[in-house]
């Protein structure tokens, strides 16, 4: 399970980070994919990359493969967990542009530079089940992507490809997006403020304090409530200046939806965690994590490596 999150500071740049949720990790590391490398794109989708590519992910094949990422020019792509609803095509559709489920990040920043483009490009997209190899099959995934002025949802499905307004700027798990902008109406008498004094007949009744007002947000691990309690963090933070400021914005937010040890266990009795928390900021193309053994967050910056070059760099 995942959540992902998007927002801007007071001069319109974007920050855009995720939690990755699950048992384990896998070895992931920060990855620069610079423009010299050569892609391993089985149907053409991804000819060249147009913009230096960083992120968070595992490299197979000499390919990366990102879980989340962004390209210099402000562009941003997660994939979250989506099982039961997720459904690629079994084999590259004619006159589409088919795009392996694997490679679909990379795809989204190496070819566009905005959300607007994007979205267009979808309307002719097909996203193939066609794994880079045997040890990696392809995720059952959904993705939220962004840039400086808005966000989208990308869901496909078996009745092909779906495609939202995220006006929330969040994304959790399953079910679909459809039902998630539905269920946060449940919450819209939910804010920051302190509730009262008023009266029952002759009592007059005051708040304990602050917090009284966001009564009834969910606060357990499920998906749904995942997705309200980020979507009200989201709303109600206030906007910041500084790069230190929104990146911390960007950590307490997600702190909010983590997953600890022992909380929410999984079908084959292992426990979720939140393996790590990552984002971008596109104000400074920087790259910022931590983990669930070490809060202490980590910054990788693009302008620290060569991103011109052919090789795959991977952030130790």
């Amino acid at each position: 399970m995942c959540t992902g999150i998007r927002f801007t500071d007071n001069s319109g740049n974007m920050y855009f980070g995720r939690n990755l949720d699950w048992s384990c990790g896998y070895g992931q590391r920060v990855v620069i994919t610079p423009t010299g490398w050569t892609p391993n794109s089985p149907f053409g989708a991804i000819p060249a990359l147009k913009r230096p590519v960083y992120g968070m992910g595992i490299v197979a094949e000499n390919t990366p493969l990102y879980f989340d990422c962004a390209n210099d020019g402000g562009l941003a792509v997660a994939g979250l967990n989506f099982p039961g609803y997720a459904q690629y095509e079994k084999d590259a559709i004619e006159g589409k542009t088919n795009v392996c489920a694997w490679e679909f990040p990379l795809w989204v920043v190496a070819n566009f530079e905005t959300v607007d483009e994007v979205e267009e490009a979808l309307k002719d997209t097909a996203i193939v089940d066609h794994p880079i190899n045997e040890q990696f099959p392809c995720s059952l995934l959904h993705w939220i992507i962004g840039d400086a002025d808005r966000s989208i949802v990308v869901e496909y499905m078996a009745d092909g490809m779906h495609v939202y307004h995220d006006d929330f700027d969040v994304l959790a798990n399953q079910p679909t997006f459809a039902y998630h902008q539905e269920n946060v109406r449940s919450y819209i008498a939910c804010n920051p403020e302190v509730v009262g004094p008023l009266n029952w007949r002759t009592a007059k009744l005051t708040a304990f304090g602050s917090g009284s007002g966001m009564r009834g947000i969910p606060g357990d691990c499920y998906s749904p409530s995942r997705f309200v309690r980020v979507a009200y963090h989201n709303a109600h933070y206030p906007q910041k200046d500084t790069e230190a400021e929104n990146v911390s914005r960007l950590f307490h937010t997600l702190g909010a939806v983590s997953m600890v040890d022992g909380a929410a266990k999984m079908g084959d009795g292992a426990y979720e965690i939140t393996v790590y928390t990552g984002g971008m900021s596109t104000r400074t193309n920087t790259y910022y994590y931590n983990t669930y053994d070490d809060p202490a967050i980590v910054s990788v910056a693009l302008a620290d490596y060569d991103t011109t070059g052919s090789e795959i760099v991977q952030v130790a």
